[in-house]
Order: C-alpha cells, then structure tokens, then sequence
C-alpha cells in the first residue's frame, strides 16, 4: 500500500460533514446555487468587526521589520499579555501571558496539547454528541479514545463517566457551547464532572487533565454567565480560536490557556511550546496574532445568528420536529424522524436539503443542521423538511 494503513482507515471513516460539504457542491453544479439548501458546513456567514479592517490595512502599510519575523514559539509577548488581561477580566482569575501559548486554531491547540501529556495506551473521554475529528486529534498523539454518553438535555451522563474513567484516564474533552447541540454545559454539571474527576485521581494515584474546547464561547444567546471550567478543576486548560468569535476561521488562529492556578503549570507550557514546534506549527500566524491582539474586546454581531438559530428552530419545531433549543454555537441537532438518521440524511437530500446525521458525531438518530448561512438557505430548506416529514408519517 503507497499510504499509511492506519490513515486509510481514517480516510475511508472520515468527516461527515465534509462529506455533505462535498456533495452539496455537486448539487449545485447539477441543479443551481439557488435550488440547493445546505445546512452541513459551520462556515462563518458574519464578516469580522470593521475594527479588524482597521488593524489589518495598518499592519499591511507598516515598514516595521518585525511584523512578518519569527517570535517565540509561545508567539509576541505582547500578544499573550492581551489576552491575558481580557480571559482575567471575563473569569476574574489572574492570568499571565506566561499561561498562553499561541496555536493554529482549536486544532492545532487541542493536537499540540495531546501530544503534550499523552503517552502510548492513555484515554482521553470525549463527550457525545462530539466534533468527529477528536477521535482523529486523539488518535495521532498515540491516545485511545473512550466516550461517555450524554442525557437527553445533551448534558453528560455522569453515571457513565464514573464507570469509564479508570486508571489510564488522562483527560476529558468536552466542548461547551458544544457542536453539534449548541448546549452549555452548567456550573452545576461541571462541578460534579470535577468531584468524579478527583475521586479517579485519588483512587487510581493519577492525574487527569480537564480540557475544555471552546471557540463558540463567545457566541451565546443567553444572558447568562459563561461557567469556566479553571475554579472547577486544578488542572484545567482551555483551548480556542478566534475562528467564530471574531469569524476569522481561515486564518486559523487560536491560543491554549492553562489555568494560573495549576502548580505543574511551567513543565506543561514547556511540553506544550515543544510540541507546538516540533509538530510542524512552529508558530502561530505572525500578522494574525498581531491583529486579534487589539481585538479581545470585539465579537461579531451575535444577534444576527441568534434570528437565524430562531428562524430553522421555531420552523422545525412547528413541523414537528423534536430538538432542544440551544443556548450557543451554529448548530440544531435534532431527533431523526427514523431510526437511521443516514437514510433521513438521504431521503432529505432528494429535497435538496443537505445535514449532517448524528452518527457523524458519535450519536445515532440525530442530525445536526447548521443555520450559519444566508436567510433564504434556511426559508428554501422548510419545504424540504416538511415534505420529507409528510413523507415518513404518510
């Protein structure tokens, strides 16, 4: 075989949302842009602040010699200290630049830190529904992967959490506001995931990482207090992207924070810098990292999602289908009308409809629908929905 066995596997059981991605593009070419209502991609409709427009013509124009130049590979001091300042603001804990490290996205943060703290044969517990990738994230840093389930609100089922966590547990990864459900995960439910985490610990003699993936946290619909995770769990590290925030998902920029209070913070950020490095990452963008330095106190305009989250829910829920209503991110992940949420998948797509199904995120009879897309993609997509409904009750 010219390729590596193990990533002909991944291949062949790869991302179902590129999948649909892939397939609504051959829709289009075949019936037009307009007749085809693709709701499988969280690509950012929402351009970034106009203050980023700002901050990036000066830095264009600038004849500073340093703007383009390597840094640190923890990425500009000066940076980290931004951001610093701002996570200490929002969750009244005293963060240094010292707890940043810059990465290339989520992804490139929640790769780095993997490859930081796991060793050959340690688990990490990921929570479904879940980003399909972690499995992969997981996988290539030599881990195994463990899933516990989720109720029927999306929160975790802590039941199933105390009986997989177990002595080769390094992590858990969860992600709040979470893809595909949109839920946040409460205070409440974090502090019980905290009080099962220090039991394992002190049963098996580990020590376990509570990791939290987080770039829709700042998209959220609620007037409510984001609940972080660092006063829940000492060893506690967030990683994120300025991808939905600030809609910047190409440029592929993001940071790790690990919580200030962790007393083996220094050898984790050392182990985190190297990897970062020896990855291939190096660093994080040099001109991206410059410009969302002078945007922490920027988002976009979250009303405008939060009218289309309420335009396909209401409709949804008014043709009857079943969803719980999500507080954050981009994503519905309703119940499938059937069983098998890929033959929903494929009857839907006849309308020219395109989702994604649940078991692309570990949850069968489900399917996320992704509403960061023009207004008319949604309002075409309702006939389809409610033919397709009519059709499985008939």
């Amino acid at each position: 075989m010219d390729i590596s066995k193990k990533v002909q596997e991944q291949m062949e059981n790869s991302s179902w949302i590129r999948r649909m991605f892939e397939q609504g593009i051959e829709l289009k070419k075949t019936h037009g842009e307009k007749n085809v209502f693709d709701l499988s991609l969280g690509n950012p409709i929402v351009n970034p602040p106009k203050k980023f427009f700002e901050i990036l013509r000066d830095l264009s124009n600038s004849k500073d010699k340093n703007v383009h130049k390597y840094m640190p590979n923890a990425g500009f001091y000066e940076v980290r200290e931004e951001i610093a300042k701002s996570i200490s603001k929002e969750s009244g804990l005293p963060f240094k630049a010292s707890d940043i490290v810059m990465t290339v996205g989520a992804a490139g943060a929640i790769n780095t830190l993997f490859r930081s703290i796991l060793d050959p044969g340690d688990e990490v517990i990921i929570i479904s529904p879940f980003f399909a990738e972690y499995i992969f994230y997981i996988e290539h840093q030599n881990g195994n992967y463990r899933i516990c389930d989720s109720d029927e609100n999306w929160m975790p089922n802590l039941k199933n959490l105390e009986n997989i966590i177990g002595e080769k547990t390094k992590a858990i990864l969860i992600n709040s506001p979470n893809n595909p459900s949109g839920v946040i995960y409460s205070k409440e439910i974090l502090e019980k995931m905290s009080s099962i985490i220090k039991n394992a610990e002190k049963k098996y003699s580990t020590s376990i990482y509570l990791i939290s993936d987080e770039p829709y946290r700042k998209i959220i619909y609620s007037n409510n207090d984001y609940p972080f995770i660092y006063q829940y769990h000492e060893r506690s590290v967030v990683a994120t992207s300025h991808s939905k925030d600030l809609g910047l998902a190409g440029e592929r920029i993001g940071y790790i924070a690990v919580n200030p209070s962790y007393n083996n913070k220094i050898k984790l950020i050392d182990a985190i810098i190297f990897s970062l490095r020896t990855l291939g990452f190096v660093n994080a963008p040099a001109l991206m990292q410059r410009v969302v330095a002078k945007l922490q106190d920027e988002v976009v305009d979250v009303n405008i999602y939060r009218k289309k989250r309420d335009l396909l829910y209401e409709n949804l829920i008014k043709i009857g289908y079943d969803c719980v209503k999500p507080d954050g991110a981009f994503y519905l992940f309703p119940k499938s009308p059937i069983p098998n949420d890929e033959e929903f998948v494929k009857i839907l797509q006849k309308e020219l409809v395109l989702v994604v199904p649940g078991i692309g995120f570990g949850t069968k009879g489900f399917f996320r629908a992704s509403y960061c897309v023009e207004d008319w993609v949604i309002e075409g997509s309702l006939d389809g929905f409610n033919q397709v409904l009519k059709q499985i009750n008939s």
